[in-house]
C-alpha cells in the first residue's frame, strides 16, 4: 500500500504502554468502503471499560485508543449505505462488527454473535487490524453498527446511552420491566445505576435505590427522582423491604453479598446482574424458594439500541453528565476509579481534540 493511500490524519489520545497514561497520538483509519459510514466524532462518553486500557486484563494492544460511547456527524457514506446520510447525527456503541449471519445477528442481537462480535477498541477486526475507539477525531464503521440520534436530542447526552444506557435498558425490556406500578430496586448509583433509575421512572415503576453510601440519598431522591432510598448495610432498612420488589437491577461491580438482595424480591421476582463482581455466591434457597430468576446481560443488539434512543427522545430521558476536554482524561479516569463523577464523563472531542 503506497504512502499516498494511508494518511495518518486521525487525531487521538492513546495508551502506549502498561502505565495506562493517555497522550496525543496520530494514526490512519481505513478508507470508507461501500457499506461504511465515516463520522466526525463530537463527543465520547468515558466508561469503566476505558479503565481496562490500563492493561488490567493483560490484553492491551498498544497503542490503544479507548472509547465506545461515540456520537458524531456523518461526513461520508459508502455507495451501498441506505439509511444514513451525510449530516446525520449518529452514535456508535460497544461493537463495530459481527458475523451478520448467525441466529443472534439475524435477530438484531449482534452483541451475542455466535462467532464473536468485534469490540470498538482493542479488538481485532475482520481485516486483521486493531480497532481504535472514540477518543479520536473520526471513525469509520459499517452502517449496521451506527445508530441515528433522534432530531432534537442533545448529542452530548446521547453518548452515555450507547453503553451505560443500553446495558440496563436491554434487560429491563427483555424481562418486561416496563409495567407501570411495579416496583424496582437499583443496586449502585453510578453511570449504569442512574440510568436504571431514570428508565424505571420513565416506565412508571416505583424505584428504590439500594446503596452503601448515605451521602447519595438526597441526589437519588431529589435529582434522579427515586421514590425510596435504602442503605443496604442497614439490616433494619433491608428487613423492612423483604419481599417488596418485583425487579432488581444490580449495577455494582465490587464484591457484595447476594442473599440479602434476593430476599427483597417478591415471588417470581427477577434479579438482573449487569456488573462484574469477582464472584457470585448465594444460597440456592434464595433462588429456589420464591421461584425467582437471576439473569445476566451485556449491552444490547442494534435493534433495541435504536429503540432505546427513540424512547429516550420521546420521554426526555437524559443522562446526567460532566463534560470534559480530552486533556483532562487521565484525571477523569482516576476520578472514575474513585467513583467521583455524577454520573458520566463525556469528552468534548470536537472542541478539545485538535
Amino acid at each position: 500500500m503506497s504512502s499516498e493511500t494511508v494518511k495518518e490524519d486521525c487525531l487521538a489520545w492513546a495508551v502506549r504502554d502498561p502505565s495506562g497514561v493517555l497522550s496525543p497520538y496520530k494514526f490512519a483509519r481505513r478508507a470508507v468502503g461501500k457499506d461504511d459510514v465515516s463520522l466526525k466524532i463530537t463527543h465520547c462518553g468515558v466508561c469503566h471499560a476505558d479503565v481496562w486500557s490500563r492493561n488490567q486484563h493483560g490484553d492491551s494492544k498498544h497503542p490503544l485508543v479507548p472509547g465506545h460511547e461515540i456520537v458524531g456527524i456523518v461526513k461520508e457514506v459508502g455507495s451501498n449505505v441506505s439509511h444514513i446520510k451525510v449530516g446525520d447525527h449518529v452514535g456508535v456503541g460497544t461493537y463495530v462488527n459481527s458475523c451478520r449471519e448467525c441466529e443472534y445477528c439475524n435477530d438484531g442481537e449482534e452483541v451475542y454473535c455466535l462467532k464473536g462480535l468485534v469490540l470498538t477498541f482493542n479488538d481485532i477486526d475482520a481485516d486483521g487490524t486493531v480497532t481504535k475507539g472514540g477518543y479520536s477525531s473520526y471513525i469509520v464503521v459499517h452502517e449496521r453498527y451506527c445508530f441515528k440520534i433522534p432530531d432534537g436530542y442533545p448529542v452530548a447526552l446521547a453518548a452515555p446511552l450507547l453503553c451505560a444506557g443500553i446495558t440496563v435498558y436491554s434487560p429491563m425490556i427483555r424481562h418486561k420491566m416496563n409495567q407501570p406500578g411495579k416496583s424496582l430496586g437499583v443496586i449502585g448509583l453510578g453511570g449504569l445505576g442512574h440510568m436504571a433509575v431514570k428508565f424505571g421512572k420513565a416506565f412508571g415503576l416505583k424505584v428504590t435505590v439500594l446503596s452503601t453510601s448515605i451521602s447519595k440519598k438526597e441526589e437519588a431522591l431529589s435529582v434522579l427522582g427515586a421514590d425510596n432510598f435504602v442503605v443496604s448495610s442497614d439490616e433494619e432498612q433491608m428487613k423492612a423491604l423483604t419481599k417488596s420488589l418485583d425487579f432488581i437491577v444490580d449495577t455494582a461491580s465490587g464484591d457484595h453479598p447476594f442473599d440479602a438482595y434476593l430476599s427483597l424480591l417478591k415471588t417470581a421476582g427477577v434479579f438482573i446482574l449487569v456488573g462484574f463482581p469477582s464472584e457470585i455466591k448465594f444460597s440456592p434457597a434464595s433462588l429456589v424458594v420464591g421461584m425467582k430468576t437471576m439473569s445476566g446481560s451485556i449491552a444490547g443488539g442494534t435493534k433495541i439500541t435504536q429503540e432505546m434512543l427513540e424512547f429516550c427522545a420521546a420521554h426526555k430521558v437524559y443522562p446526567k453528565i460532566e463534560v470534559i476536554p480530552i486533556q483532562y482524561i487521565n484525571e477523569a479516569l482516576e476520578r472514575l476509579i474513585k467513583r467521583d463523577v455524577k454520573y458520566r464523563f463525556v469528552i468534548d472531542i470536537e472542541n478539545s481534540l485538535n
